[in-house]
């Protein structure tokens, strides 16, 4: 007790992280970067346990590259659908068929209501058109020739539910699964619906059924569960996977699963036949983790995939899909159904719902349970009370002991939870509060006990950089300000017109707004923990990864740069309310290997960097002018930060290289750009290839649909007008699309 009562202000301060992930546990303070990690490690472990053997049982047919380049663009004629069942269903001899595609639309292309038409105007007087019209209008009315071939027959057609505003409704529902009636007083969870779009009349009549295809998109955009039961109007909805299992397994009715306690929500679907019941768990949305089994796609190693028009055109051998299960869907880019999920960031809609049925069928389903709060309120008093006070009592060697002691007891718990019982629990609240525990407490005590130490290192702070006070401060004895090579990240930040504007400001006022725009840009670059080299007129110097060894100093010097450009326009916003002149910037980082260290005089000390990759940045800099943007960055920065999405903007040859190098401007981290700016890279990618290729027709029709998007972006006017110069030229086979620059 004596030591508890010495060490209580230690103990209390490694309390800390436990009340902060308890907080988060139980939902007052939800902490994203927790969530986020529990995620990358759910994910992450479900690619390192993948089944590796293909399963024979379920098959896709492909409506791929090579069947639309066949058949033709989709939609097709659903009498070549017709012919398609036919296949699968007369040959193939398959035992369940399910459409991941709706057909909401009628389909025109027979001609048949023109014909109507006819017979009914222009040739009323026509009898024996209208009598032949007669004849042919079973064969030409394609939505009964399809209904005629998926009628009587194991079909299960798709649809799918929409929350978009204003969304309307179109095609015919299937009959609920469950009814508000069914569920005598209690509710399960209501989605967001306002729409759906199904299949028409005569062919949801026509087929046994129909499921939902909509799957469940987590905040970071990748799938990894989907709905088994989904609300519309208080009624409720099988999805397509479900909708097909149960047409295997005979048809069974489906009830939702309570506990005997009132208030306790739902935690599984029913399939009842009799007196049996088969339980299938879900979650609080009704979902299920789909449980993929490989990368996904024709190469991915999970399913066997056929292409429609290879079974269209009769080149699949005969009863080659006997009693298969089969699914009828996409991996064109241009059908827009695939996902982000996982096990890859272009992974097919079609293939979810096919490891879903495996799944089912295996009776292998992952689950988060309803007591997560539960499990992760008790784990992280446990572990947190163990570590509070037991670390401030031992040396630090016996600390880390400890530490992992806890750390694997969660990872093992967690792991044995997954493995065993196949229940997806939280982790990353656990890990990070052991690690935040563990540090805090060590920082407790090394700053307490080490005051001297950091007395001495202070005296260093009146002539070198605070950044190198700080990392003297971890170990002053170790500290020296020697010369060495490390690879670096510069950054280069020059002021755009600050020249002119000079040139009409008072000295006092254009003193105090270059501080200003100083010390915000600082600010940024202080943040991602980039050290100042020095200020140079309306220039600032900045690098990362010295003297404190940053592995990821090229992405902080991108996310500092990005954040710089912001602040820039956070200024200059300020500046037109307060009618100051607006300033611009441009910014050149490079990553390479740089000589750090003391480059000062006796009188003055200089802790900075020198060297190639050095002049290399400076010149970037200076190009950001040339391109119209406000940040450009070399290629060995773009490799060193693959967590962000860039654009190539040129290959380059500056002034004093033979060498030509690629330059990039950096658009923001992969997870979170939109769609439309994806869509704009993919197209300026293309114009790169064919401009690159010197074809310029090509480049004039990417480039036409780029400025399109973007008129104003003085970076297609610029490769707009260089087109327009290249095409004048002849075809140089040694031209390496590189420009060159003489100047500095």
């Amino acid at each position: 007790m004596k030591a508890i009562a010495k060490h209580w202000p230690r103990i209390a301060v490694t309390l800390l992280p436990l009340v902060f992930a308890l907080l988060h546990a139980v939902g007052v303070v939800r902490l994203g970067v927790l969530q986020r990690l529990d995620e990358i490690i759910y994910d992450a472990r479900l690619r390192a346990t993948q089944a590796v053997a293909v399963d024979e049982r379920v098959v896709i047919v492909d409506i791929d590259e090579k069947s639309l380049a066949e058949v033709g663009r989709w939609p097709w004629s659903r009498n070549k659908l017709a012919q398609l069942v036919d296949e699968l269903f007369d040959r193939q001899k398959i035992a369940l068929l399910g459409f991941d595609v709706v057909f909401a639309e009628p389909d025109t292309s027979s001609g048949l209501a023109r014909l109507t038409e006819l017979a009914h105007n222009e040739l009323r007087d026509q009898p024996a058109f209208a009598e032949r019209l007669r004849q042919l209008q079973p064969g030409l009315d394609y939505d009964a020739v399809f209904a005629r071939a998926i009628q009587n027959r194991p079909v299960v057609l798709g649809y799918y539910f929409t929350d978009d505003a204003g969304a309307r409704t179109s095609g015919v529902l299937p009959e609920p699964v469950i009814t508000a009636h069914d569920l005598q007083g209690r509710q399960l969870p209501a989605t967001t619906a306002s729409g759906y779009g199904a299949n028409l009349p005569i062919l949801a009549k026509a087929a046994a059924t129909a499921g939902f295809f909509n799957p469940l998109v987590d905040n970071d955009g990748v799938v990894r569960s989907v709905p088994l039961i989904s609300e519309y109007h208080g009624q409720y909805y099988e999805s397509l996977a479900l909708a097909m299992f149960r047409k295997l397994v005979g048809s069974p009715s489906v009830a939702a699963g309570f506990s005997s306690d009132p208030a306790a929500a739902l935690d599984r679907i029913l399939l009842k036949r009799g007196n049996a019941a088969m339980a299938i768990p879900v979650d609080d949305r009704v979902a299920t983790l789909v449980p993929y089994r490989g990368r996904g796609g024709v190469n991915g190693g999970s399913y066997r995939y056929l292409s429609a028009a290879d079974l269209l055109a009769g080149r699949v051998p005969v009863e080659s899909l006997r009693d298969k299960i089969v699914l009828v869907g996409t991996t064109a880019p241009g059908l827009l159904d695939l996902r982000v999920t996982p096990v890859g960031e272009t992974y097919p809609g079609v293939e979810a719902h096919a490891n879903l049925i495996s799944g089912l069928l295996d009776g292998h389903l992952l689950l988060k349970p309803d007591y997560v709060v539960g499990y992760e309120v008790l784990t992280l008093l446990l572990s947190g009370l163990v570590l509070a006070f037991g670390l401030p009592l031992l040396s630090a060697s016996r600390a880390v002991v400890l530490n992992v002691a806890v750390i694997a007891a969660l990872v093992a718990l967690n792991f044995w939870m997954y493995f065993g019982q196949g229940l997806v629990l939280p982790l990353a609240s656990g890990l990070s509060m052991a690690l935040l525990a563990f540090g805090v407490n060590m920082s407790y005590g090394y700053f307490v006990e080490s005051r001297s130490k950091r007395e001495l290192a202070n005296l260093f702070g009146t002539y070198v950089p605070p950044e190198l006070v700080h990392e003297m401060l971890k170990d002053p004895d170790a500290y020296s300000m020697a010369a060495s090579n490390r690879e670096l990240t510069v950054m280069f930040c020059d002021m755009r017109g600050f020249t002119k504007m000079s040139e009409s400001m008072e000295p006092i006022q254009l003193q105090q707004l270059l501080t200003g725009v100083f010390s915000r840009l600082t600010s940024e670059i202080r943040a991602n923990m980039g050290t100042i080299d020095k200020y140079m007129g309306d220039c600032v110097m900045a690098f990362w990864g010295a003297p404190v060894e940053t592995a990821d100093h090229a992405p902080l010097a991108v996310k500092a740069a990005l954040e710089m450009v912001a602040a820039m326009r956070d200024i200059n916003q300020d500046h037109r309310q307060q009618g100051l002149p607006e300033i611009g910037i441009g910014i050149g980082l490079n990553t390479g290997a740089m000589c750090v260290g003391d480059m000062g005089s006796n009188i003055r000390r200089a802790y900075t960097v020198i060297g190639d990759a050095v002049n290399l940045g400076s010149r970037l800099e200076g190009l950001s002018k040339v391109y119209g943007v406000e940040l450009v960055a070399s290629e060995s920065t773009r490799q060193a930060a693959p967590d962000y999405a860039w654009q190539e903007l040129d290959r380059v040859r500056v002034k004093g290289k033979e060498q030509a190098v690629a330059i990039f401007l950096p658009l923001g981290r992969k997870d979170q750009l939109p769609e439309p700016v994806l869509n704009e890279l993919r197209i300026w990618n293309a114009f790169l290839q064919a401009y690159r290729a010197q074809n310029w027709e090509q480049a004039d029709v990417h480039m036409l649909n780029l400025t399109r998007t973007c008129p104003a972006k003085y970076l297609y006017q610029l490769y707009a007008e260089r087109v327009a110069h290249m095409r004048l030229l002849p075809f140089d086979a040694a031209w390496d699309g590189a420009t060159n620059f003489e100047t500095k």
